[in-house]
């Protein structure tokens, strides 16, 4: 039944305008990924626009293609040139790095590319026979139950993005601060928009992306600009690796993908972790330790095919479950809601076209990344070599065009100015931004949910916590916010002991 499902979702994915969202999306997350400093979230604030003029489901599988891109695009900075462009793509860059050096550098490339889709095929597969639990629960879901899962999964996902702390949880609530400006869900009357016309219908996500994540990184940029390196170029037999370092690498791209794709059911940064976790489990299993950081097949394979597994599983929750764990994919979540369509347990019931239509395209935008980077390998690297300092400007355009024709409003403008402003004063404060975009956009159905609670409960606040299934998603809250600290605690207080016992002796 859940491969019907696949076969549907393919026939929607394989609709020209579905295709070309896929392929705009990939190949922009590629170019991302490729240029270190502007990342996924400013190449997706930067298109988040054009997905709103967009079909919702074009518009989704358009942000996931960015996503899928990035992540593959920030290993070739890596592999070539030790610059990751993706944290995710730290954990490959020494053994990738090593082998570029010894003239291995396309043969390295050549197992990054086959790891992603190998493990972006496992991890659909995951996907689609993961979906008939989330169906058999999506029923049991009502106003308090998708509350507890909404405000709760926003608190768990805010300490673990980022630095964790105050300094992640006070960005979240000053985004959902922000976000409450305009009309009340219910009522209809103005909020926090002190006289000013353009603050009723709210501020814009594009507009707060765009200035957050896409003009403060460019201003960052500027301050840093940095010389091209030379590149040579990579012919494309030198891509497929031989048999032995693919012997070493085919167990490697099936622990990594199956690591990864559990990882990516899980909230945090999934395709960080699961790549060091990756690269931890190849070298604790292998019998060639020594050669790890020097060029190990493996190193690369690992890593790089659980970062994509984990990419892969991270829609899972946005789809199933209306929650992001990552900023990146809170503009997935962004697309549907613009659109009026709701994410969460009842998605693939209401919108079947949705849910397994970008399922189904992120199996085609796997391939498209191996049909993308094989033959177009060395544009990639032409790249490299232009100036940040003529990239900027041409960003910028961009950037600004687009949040202009978000909104076809000056006030638009203004709005990405000051909120550029904003992310440079808590970059420098050390505060996260992630966070923030993740309170702004999710906090309305968190306050939807909740008010719609209490008005079916009567006004009492206990219906919120009623029924069974409410209550434990609240337990599991209550200890992934509370065990860390207190086993941090006790550990500190027991590496006291010690010292003060060592110290009397």
């Amino acid at each position: 039944m859940s491969f019907d499902n696949l076969l549907f979702g393919l026939e929607i994915a394989v609709h020209p305008a579905n295709l070309l969202a896929a392929f705009l999306g990939v190949l922009a997350g590629n170019l991302v990924g490729v240029l270190p400093g502007i990342g996924p979230i400013g190449a997706a604030a930067i298109l988040f626009p054009l997905t709103l003029t967009m079909d919702p489901t074009s518009g989704v599988i358009m942000i996931a293609g960015i996503y899928f891109g990035s992540q593959f695009g920030g290993a070739i900075t890596a592999i070539l040139l030790r610059i990751p462009g993706e944290a995710s793509s730290i954990a490959a860059m020494a053994d990738g790095n090593a082998m570029a050096k010894a003239g291995r550098g396309g043969a390295a490339l050549g197992i990054a590319i086959l790891g992603s889709f190998v493990a972006g095929t496992l991890a659909v597969v995951g996907v689609t026979l993961f979906t008939p639990l989330l169906t058999g629960v999506a029923l049991a879901f009502r106003q308090p139950e998708l509350f507890a899962l909404t405000a709760g999964g926003l608190l768990v996902v805010s300490t673990v993005v980022g630095k964790g702390g105050v300094r992640s949880v006070l960005p979240m609530l000053w985004g959902a601060l922000f976000a409450s400006i305009g009309q009340d869900l219910l009522s209809g009357s103005a909020r926090f928009s002190f006289g000013v016309r353009e603050l009723y219908d709210g501020l814009g996500v594009e507009a707060v992306a765009i200035g957050m994540f896409g003009i403060a990184e460019l201003v960052l940029m500027s301050a840093a600009i940095q010389r091209s390196t030379f590149i040579k170029d990579i012919r494309i037999r030198e891509m497929f690796p031989n048999r032995r370092e693919l012997r070493r690498a085919a167990p490697a791209w099936g622990r990594g993908g199956a690591l990864g794709f559990f990882i990516g059911l899980l909230p945090g940064p999934s395709s960080v972790l699961s790549a060091f976790m990756a690269y931890k489990v190849e070298r604790s299993i292998s019998r060639r330790k020594d050669e790890f950081g020097k060029g190990a097949p493996e190193g690369i394979a690992g890593p790089e095919a659980a970062n994509n597994a984990a990419a892969t599983a991270g829609v899972v929750p946005i789809l199933g479950l209306g929650i992001p764990f990552s900023a990146t994919l809170a503009f997935m979540l962004a697309a549907m809601t613009s659109h009026g369509v709701t994410p969460g347990p009842l998605l693939m019931s209401n919108n079947p076209d949705i849910y397994w239509g970008v399922i189904a395209a992120m199996y085609v935008a796997n391939i498209m990344l191996v049909l993308l980077n094989i033959p177009l390998i060395n544009m990639w690297v032409r790249i490299l070599l232009v100036p940040q300092g003529l990239l900027i400007p041409i960003i910028l355009v961009l950037a600004t065009y687009g949040a202009f024709v978000s909104e076809l409003s000056m006030f638009a403008l203004f709005t990405v100015l000051g909120f550029a402003a904003l992310a440079l004063v808590m970059t420098i404060t050390g505060f996260d931004l992630a966070p923030f975009l993740l309170g702004f956009i999710v906090a309305p159905m968190v306050e939807m949910y909740g008010r719609q609670a209490l008005q079916v409960g009567g006004g009492d606040p206990a219906y919120l916590i009623s029924g069974a299934i409410a209550p434990a998603i609240w337990a599991v809250v209550l200890c992934v916010l509370v065990v860390p600290p207190v086993l941090r605690l006790a550990t500190s207080r027991r590496q006291r002991e010690e010292i003060l016992e060592g110290a009397d002796l």
